[in-house]
Order: structure tokens, then sequence, then C-alpha cells
């Protein structure tokens, strides 16, 4: 019961720093700015006209978005998903919740995650467990239990080595990993989604990730929330100079966003692709599709506003995005997501010597696929 204690005081620490402190990357950012559309002055058809629907692992979406998981495991966290479960039952969007660790460890805690299916009975959902607890030995039928916890429609399998690395309590424990993942992925009737925590996915990862079974990838890109800013706060209170010195050395470590949607897409161009890390307007949205992504994940400016307006907030916040999207897309002259992906970029000279210099044509990306 200690050690259960001790994951759901770390999930309320992380929750209660991410709303009330400045922990989004300033330093690497998105590289999203290194991405430009070419105006399109004569489309052809009318604003109302856009169509944002999407397809994603067999679930239609009335717009491509997924609410990020990022909180469970404690009292406040059970008000803030319910309040974002219903802006996602309202809005025909996904959600995904936080690590479930805790609610394996104390059932006590198993509310804090099923209040999100029981408040969005046909949402999307998306359950959540980490790489390094199945590495460490949790069963097939401990996975079930997280799965039918949430009654998910797919599993997140979160690898966060870096993260592992810079808590105080971290478990920076992940051999045998894969070979776990390809035994889940082999065994549930759900989907399973790799995704990382805000330092990105690399190609070589991707590839890893792709031949153990995963069916979809989030690229969890920096840019977005900082868990070394996160770590550091919590590392200061507690006093540890060699954590707090960890977290101010990585304080920028990653792979942006953009950068790290390019890297997957060159190597797995079919694979649902859902692009989270400092997405923050419809214009965000746009590039990330149009650079290869299936859907986003948007996470903290929504907890923030789930905490302190509720649902209501949330939801117009998520309207105002969805129209600057379509009106990015019709400014573009693309009516429809598939459109949308196949209009000419510019990209950046960073974005374009990255990828040439990981042997990623950048043309690839910056010409118009049409």
């Amino acid at each position: 019961m200690g050690r259960s204690r001790t994951v759901s005081q770390r999930k309320f620490d992380h929750l209660s720093i991410c709303l009330r402190r400045n922990v989004e990357n300033k330093g690497t950012g998105t590289w999203f700015d290194e991405v430009q559309f070419v105006h399109y002055a004569v489309p052809n058809f009318d604003l109302n006209d856009v169509d944002i629907t999407v397809n994603f692992l067999g679930r239609d979406f009335k717009a491509p978005i997924i609410i990020a998981g990022m909180t469970g495991g404690h009292e406040t966290a059970a008000r803030i998903n319910a309040e974002l479960a219903r802006v996602a039952e309202e809005l025909g969007i996904g959600m995904g919740v936080g690590s479930q660790r805790a609610a394996i460890e104390n059932p006590r805690l198993a509310y804090t995650y099923a209040i999100v299916r029981e408040t969005a009975p046909n949402a999307f959902i998306i359950a959540n467990i980490g790489a390094a607890q199945i590495a460490r030995g949790y069963s097939i039928d401990e996975v079930k239990r997280i799965i039918n916890m949430v009654k998910a429609n797919a599993l997140a399998v979160h690898f966060n080595p870096a993260h592992e690395c810079l808590q105080l309590e971290g478990e920076p424990s992940f051999k045998g990993s894969l070979d776990k993942l390809r035994e889940i992925t082999s065994t549930l009737e759900v989907p399973v989604i790799a995704k990382e925590v805000g330092f990105g996915i690399s190609k070589e990862a991707a590839e890893a990730l792709a031949k153990v079974g995963v069916r979809a990838i989030d690229v969890g890109g920096s840019g977005g929330t900082n868990w070394a800013l996160v770590e550091y706060y919590r590392a200061k209170k507690s006093r540890s100079k060699i954590h707090e010195r960890l977290c101010k050395l990585l304080i920028d470590w990653g792979i942006p966003t953009a950068v790290s949607i390019c890297e997957v897409r060159s190597v797995l161009p079919k694979i649902p692709l859902i692009a989270t890390g400092g997405i923050r307007t419809g214009l965000d949205i746009a590039k990330a599709i149009a650079l290869g992504a299936d859907v986003v994940g948007i996470g903290l400016p929504l907890l923030r506003l789930a905490y302190k307006g509720g649902s209501n907030a949330v939801i117009s916040e998520l309207r105002a995005i969805i129209h600057e999207l379509k009106v990015v897309m019709f400014l573009v002259g693309a009516q429809t997501l598939y459109e949308l992906r196949e209009v000419p970029l510019i990209l950046g000279p960073r974005l374009s010597r990255w990828l040439k210099l990981r042997g990623i044509d950048p043309e690839e990306f910056s010409r118009s696929r049409a």
C-alpha cells in the first residue's frame, strides 16, 4: 500500500504543477513555425463545405482531435476526467486517460479513470499503461483489467525513458519491453498505440514499434508539456540537487513534434499517426495533418480549462480551434483532411536540414503530392 500511496501522490504532484506552473517547452518548441502553407486564392467551395471528419482505428471522429491522456489516480483528477469526458462525448472526438498504474496498485483509485466511460458512453476512449510497468512484469490479465476499467477502444503503452530518468521515484527499466509489447499486441482484441510523452519518436524507434505489432503511434513530441520542467519543480521542492541538475540539463531534450511526424512518416507511410506535443491552435492541427498525422492530441490547455471552467470552457475552446482549422483548410483549398495532406508546404531551413541529415528527403513533405 505504501508504494500505491507514493504513486497517487506523484500523480497529484504532476497535476498540481501542470495546473499552476509554467511547464510548456519554450526552448526547442514544436517546430511548426518551420512549416508554411501556400495561400490558395481561388477555392472552389464554401467555408461551410469544409469536412473535418476522420476515421481513426475504425471509429469515425467528428474532428481530428483526441483529448490527450494526462491524469488519473487522485480525487481531483477524477473530477477533471469527468469534465473532459463530457467534452469528448458532446463533440464526437477521442479521449485518453493518464497512466492507470495507480489503480492497479490501489484498486480504490479505479473510479478516477472509470468515470470517463461512465460519463462518455459513446466516445473513443484510450486506456494507458507504461512500458516500464509491462517490462517489470505486469501480466496480460492486469493489462486487460486496465482496458476493462474504462471499457477502452484502444490501449496506449507509453514509452517514457527520459521521464523515468528525471523522476525522483523513476524506474528506467525497459529491458524486455518490446518483447512484452509483442505479446500484448498479439493477445489483445483492442488495438495498441505506442506513445511518447513529450520527447518524440524517431524513425528508428517507430520501426522497432511497428515490428512488434503496434497498430498506431503517438509521436508525443517536444514543444508542449515539458516533463523536465515538471520534475525540476518536484526536485527543487524535495531538495534533490542531483535530480534538479539533471532536469536543468535535459530541459531542451527531445524531438520537436513537427520533426517527429516527418521521422515516423518517412519509414511508416501508412500507420495511423497521432501528433501530440504543443498543439494549441487550428493552424497547428492543419500543419500536423499536412505533414502526415491522422489526428492530433491536445493535453495541457484542456486540462487547465477543465479544472478552472469545467466542460463548457473546454467545449468553447475546442470549437474555436475547430473553426480555425476549417478556415486554414479553406485558405489552402482543402475541402477534406485527405486534400489537406496533398497541399504544397514550404519547410524552413532548420527542419529541412534536420531531415537531410537524417537521410529523409524534404521534398517528400514540401512539394504538392497531388
